[in-house]
C-alpha cells in the first residue's frame, strides 16, 4: 500500500468516526434535554415558555457541536490539506 492509499484511508477513517462519535453525543444530549424538559413543563405548566426558549437554545448550541464535527469530516474528505501534497508526490 503506497503512501497516498495511506492517507486516503486515513482520512476516510478519521471521517466516519469524527461524524459517527459527534452525531451521537449531541443526540444523547439533545434527549436528556428533552426529557429534562418536558419533565419541568409538567410539573410547572405556568413555566412553559421560559422553559421552551432556553431548551431551544441549549438544544441549538448542543446541535452546533455535531454540525462542527460534519464540517470537519467534510473536510477530511474533500478539502483534506495532505492531498495535495501527496498528490505532487506521485505526480512527479
Amino acid at each position: 500500500m503506497d503512501s497516498l492509499s495511506i492517507v486516503a484511508v486515513a482520512s476516510i477513517v478519521t471521517a466516519g468516526l469524527c461524524i459517527s462519535i459527534g452525531s451521537i453525543g449531541p443526540a444523547l444530549g439533545e434527549g436528556k434535554a428533552l426529557t429534562q424538559a418536558l419533565s419541568a413543563i409538567a410539573q410547572q405548566p405556568d413555566e412553559t415558555n421560559t422553559i421552551t426558549r432556553t431548551l431551544f437554545v441549549g438544544m441549538a448550541m448542543v446541535e452546533s457541536t455535531a454540525i462542527y464535527c460534519f464540517v470537519v469530516a467534510m473536510i477530511l474528505i474533500f478539502a483534506n490539506p495532505f492531498w495535495n501534497y501527496f498528490l505532487s508526490k506521485a505526480g512527479g
